[in-house]
């Protein structure tokens, strides 16, 4: 690098990617981004033809409006509480234009190997093309990889997941049949909720692990994630108290006809529909525990039940994948990848994920908190601990931050947001003192 300022891949152009673009230009850092796509949005881009959205055509975000904004962009002031999936996307889009980042995108480039150099930095090889570059920011999401369990047997009938689910009738027509969902998280119950609404499905069920809690998106006529505790508060005594607020609220799920959770309200990811419990209070949904096999034209429960089933949506999370990255410098297990701050890798301090996260109550402007700490150091105004230290803090991090939820690999990488937020601006007055990592490139780039 010599003494020039480091010079940065961005992978990616959804929210994470351009927050991530926006704080390296404000700093002068030079960087690329690259998209696959001929958009920008990523997942929020409905109809992406880069495949990867998992965007729905009634998707509506289960974040309040005022808690998914970006810190210098507020969303527009007659926005309803919870927006519908194309005001998203024309809030991202304002967003890149407003700060002049559509320009330094390069679309339809998509990156397919990135290969670690001697001495540090990347070759990175994109639309058949190598560049060489100091840092790597990843920015590709983690919600674009199904994963779709396998059971015993065999079904006759179209099997989706819910990623690729757009409507009732796309790409697979499902009026008048009978569904099953399979799953309890946030887009088996939307689906669900939809499909059960008559004249749509003809019988909707809907297959359940185990039990959680649903949590509606209204409190008190505000929306819920806009009554957060104060800060200051204990995050023990803070989780005890809203879990009291919700079964308050909700009640039991068992009086539902949900299966009684094992754990307490917030010990899981959180489930948020306002509709959906009506449903299955209605009669609208059946409610069947785990499969326990497919029988080609039905479904065998695990209770002994067997019901006729014509197409089933699996609504069962993702896989994290890098596919450009080998598995040594992107090494996940169960779904799970050590990183300091949930951004770098000790043993890589050239290769950072932004994004990479499930935050609550929000991922939309995680990464926008998280550039902070990558432009700072970028610049030498920010030094990171040793690796020894850095995988300390990684193990004391994810014990507070999901400690309290069940082992799962959906909560391998979940992290309050208000919490985390608190956090890196004490990282960042941390290691304002310590070594800085770029020694002539931070002279130059702090100029």
């Amino acid at each position: 690098m010599g003494a020039s300022a480091p010079k940065v891949c961005i992978i990616g152009a959804g929210c994470s990617g351009f927050t991530t673009a926006k704080r390296l230009a404000d700093r002068g850092i030079a960087f690329d981004i690259l998209e696959k796509s001929d958009r920008v949005g990523g997942n929020w881009a409905y109809g992406n033809p880069n495949g990867v959205s998992a965007c729905y055509q009634s998707l509506h975000i289960d974040t309040s409006k005022t808690r998914l904004q970006f810190e210098d962009f507020p969303v527009p002031a007659d926005w309803p509480d919870f927006p519908h999936h194309s005001l998203i996307d024309s809030y991202f889009n304002a967003y890149v234009d407003h700060f002049g980042l559509r320009e330094r995108i390069r679309f339809n480039t998509e990156v397919t190997a990135c290969r670690p150099l001697d001495g540090g930095g990347w070759e990175v090889t994109a639309g058949g093309e190598a560049r060489r570059y100091d840092v790597l920011a990843v920015a590709n999401g983690h919600h674009w990889k199904p994963n779709i369990p396998a059971f015993p047997g065999a079904f006759d009938g179209p099997q989706i997941h819910s990623h690729d689910y757009r409507t009732p009738f796309e790409p697979v027509n499902m009026v008048g049949k009978r569904v099953l969902v399979v799953g309890l998280g946030n887009s088996a119950v939307d689906i669900a909720s939809e499909l059960s609404q008559r004249p749509m499905a003809a019988k909707l069920f809907v297959a359940a692990r185990r039990g959680v809690w649903v949590l509606p998106k209204y409190l008190g006529g505000k929306p819920s994630d806009k009554q957060a505790l104060p800060e200051w508060m204990p995050i023990g005594l803070k989780r005890r108290l809203a879990a009291f607020v919700v079964k308050r609220a909700v009640g039991s799920m068992e009086s539902y006809g949900l299966p009684a959770p094992d754990h307490a309200p917030l010990e899981a990811h959180p489930t948020v529909s306002s509709e959906f419990l009506l449903r299955c209070g209605s009669g609208d949904i059946s409610v069947k525990p785990n499969i326990a096999a497919l029988e080609g034209t039905s479904v065998r429960f695990e209770d002994g039940s067997s019901e006729a089933i014509d197409a089933i949506v699996y609504a069962t999370g993702y896989q994290i994948a890098f596919p450009f990255l080998s598995d040594a410098d992107a090494p996940v297990v169960d779904n799970h990848i050590g990183l300091f701050k949930r951004m770098v890798r000790p043993e890589r301090t050239d290769l950072w994920f932004m994004g990479l996260a499930q935050a609550l109550p929000t991922l939309v402007n995680l990464a926008e908190q998280q550039s902070k700490l990558l432009a700072a150091w970028l610049t030498g105004a920010y030094g990171l601990p040793d690796a020894d230290a850095m995988r300390r803090t990684i193990g004391a991090d994810e014990a507070r931050h999901q400690g309290h939820y069940y082992a799962s690999r959906r909560h391998t990488m979940q992290v309050d947001f208000d919490v985390y937020k608190r956090e890196i601006a004490h990282e960042l007055k941390a290691g304002s003192n310590r070594r800085k990592d770029w020694p002539a490139a931070t002279t130059a780039a702090a100029a």
